[in-house]
């Protein structure tokens, strides 16, 4: 399992002529690979262990990662005698970052089989933290457009860094739920998937 290193840019600022508030979500998503040996369950293990990604937040390694940069910006209109949001933009960058194994073709076919389903396992688990991400960059634009106006530009700015804050914080608490979750009932849904792929191999 992993957890999301994530780099967050607060909003820029400026002052422009009135406009109606407007939002848009820049997302991009990327994948890369890294290598690993073996030809044993216990090989592969030690190679998942040391070869995959470190994750800055406790500086272990785990056999998949999701990447995620924050960025975006705001900017500010007059209307009547107070501030208020005219146009946000929130980016999204997300890298997943996957293991490929090098030994695949001249596996066993056991081994094969419980690399495959493994594999295909940490991408799923890996596409949800991306999604997680995209869902919260959509809110948190929808609710930086959204933030009544204030007396002043300052007061505005204040309102968009606490929902940014709040945004973030609720993004970091979904985002370890998921991993809690997936951590808990990992040996059950192993064991299921390679069941279900031993059954299609014998229909």
């Amino acid at each position: 399992m992993n957890y999301v290193a994530r780099l967050l840019v607060l909003a820029t600022l400026a002052c422009l002529p009135l406009q109606p508030a407007r939002a848009e979500t820049v997302i991009t998503k990327s994948f890369s690979y890294f290598p690993v040996g073996g030809k044993t369950a216990a090989e592969l293990d030690a190679e998942l262990a040391r070869r995959g990604p470190v994750m800055r937040r406790n500086g272990a390694r785990h056999p998949g990662a999701t990447r995620i940069k924050w960025g975006g910006s705001v900017t500010y209109v007059r209307r009547g005698t107070r501030c208020a949001v005219g146009e946000a933009t929130v980016t999204l960058s997300t890298q997943i970052i996957l293991p490929r194994w090098k030994n695949r073709r001249r596996a066993e076919p056991s081994l094969a089989l419980v690399w495959d389903t493994l594999s295909r396992d940490i991408k799923r688990h890996e596409e949800r933290h991306a999604e997680i991400a995209r869902n919260h960059a959509r809110a948190l634009e929808r609710t930086l457009t959204r933030l009544p106006a204030q007396a002043d530009c300052a007061r505005m700015q204040t309102r968009v860094d606490r929902a940014t804050a709040d945004a973030v914080a609720a993004h970091d608490a979904d985002q370890a739920r998921f991993d809690r979750v997936e951590a808990k009932n990992f040996d059950a849904r192993m064991m299921r998937l390679l069941t279900y792929r031993l059954k299609g191999q014998t229909q």
